[in-house]
């Protein structure tokens, strides 16, 4: 049995109006009378109308989507970025289309495509370990297509940016160690391709210069965030003869992987050896001993990014202006650095 779909026609012919009023109104075309859009959602609502989106689009030359790349789903950082852009999203109408490169750059490049064919009306990025080339992104920018980049950005796109204080925050979390005693801080570190992990070398590098200890390159890994290698790395460090009393690790993963690699090399945290990580993941306050990080506003982070781009969207292109808003981080003090004054 073939089931009948309610169309444009249906309702005009119901209201006696033509199908282009009916087609503006459901778009919200401003030259609609109030009440003929009212007529005309009332009764779209009560048949069950389906708007047919293609349509729509061709219309209004509008999609009403926003689509979001992001580098990966292995840390609940991206996710929660998500959850802010979608929130704001959604207080102006529109959807968002979400995909994840797996790390990959070929992924990543495929996935704007998919934004491209889908007609965004705009997009936010947060780019892959392995992005060096940008001419993907660029297409979106020749297409007046406005472009938002976030926590992994890059110097060469000329676009709005949202980051936070990666420098200061990495220089206080190390200042932090070395406050409590530490003298031979090792770090891991993030890809040499990412502004994220140069911020934070030099920000840890820094914090070690001020108070003048020695930088020592052999206790300062950098590793491509596969975090299968951090438990080789760890064990690297702790059988030096001279290993490390203090860890500062690019992200909250590779550091609780380290705290439970150093458990296990029967070593004490933080007696032995303190730790900090980066972000405030999930499980940073739940592994034993509890995690010091920096916390970032992540949802934040999202919806600032998505203010910027409605910002671009509701301007001439010749008006786009590639503003970078930093926000602020802070540390949480929990155990991995700290022994409590009562702690026998």
């Amino acid at each position: 049995m073939k089931v009948h779909q309610t169309t444009i026609y249906d309702i005009a012919r119901e209201l006696n109006i033509s199908k282009s009023t009916v087609s503006r109104a459901l778009t919200g075309h401003p030259q609609v009378k109030a009440e003929t859009r009212k007529a005309v959602l009332e009764l779209a609502g009560k048949l069950d109308y389906q708007r047919n989106m293609l349509s729509i689009n061709l219309i209004s030359r509008k999609s009403n989507l926003i689509g979001i790349v992001v580098p990966e789903f292995d840390t609940s950082y991206f996710p929660q970025v998500i959850i802010g852009a979608q929130a704001m999203a959604q207080k102006h109408g529109y959807n968002i289309i979400v995909s994840q490169s797996n790390e990959k750059f070929e992924t990543e490049v495929e996935n704007t495509k998919v934004m491209l064919a889908s007609q965004v009306d705009g997009i936010l990025v947060s780019i892959t370990k392995e992005t060096r080339s940008f001419e993907h992104l660029k297409i979106f920018q020749r297409k007046g297509i406005p472009i938002v980049m976030f926590n992994r950005v890059c110097d060469e796109m000329i676009v709005p940016k949202v980051v936070i204080n990666d420098y200061e925050a990495a220089f206080g979390a190390v200042e932090h160690l070395i406050l409590t005693g530490k003298k031979r801080i090792a770090h891991l570190a993030g890809p040499d391709s990412l502004i994220t992990s140069r911020k934070r070398m030099q920000g840890y590098l820094d914090a070690l210069k001020k108070h003048h200890l020695p930088v020592d390159e052999s206790i300062i890994i950098p590793y491509d965030l596969t975090l299968g290698k951090v438990k080789i790395y760890v064990h690297h460090l702790m059988e030096l003869e001279n290993p490390p009393d203090g860890l500062f690790a690019i992200n909250d993963p590779a550091a609780i992987e380290a705290i439970q690699t150093i458990k296990k090399m029967g070593l004490s945290i933080p007696r032995d050896i303190g730790i900090v990580g980066f972000s405030n993941d999930y499980g940073s306050d739940l592994i034993e001993p509890s995690l010091t990080t920096v916390a970032q506003p992540i949802q934040l982070i999202g919806s600032t990014a998505l203010q910027l781009l409605l910002d671009l969207m509701d301007k001439e292109v010749s008006q786009w202006k590639a503003v970078t808003k930093t926000l602020d981080s802070s540390l949480i003090i929990r155990n991995s650095s700290f022994i409590p004054d009562n702690a026998s």
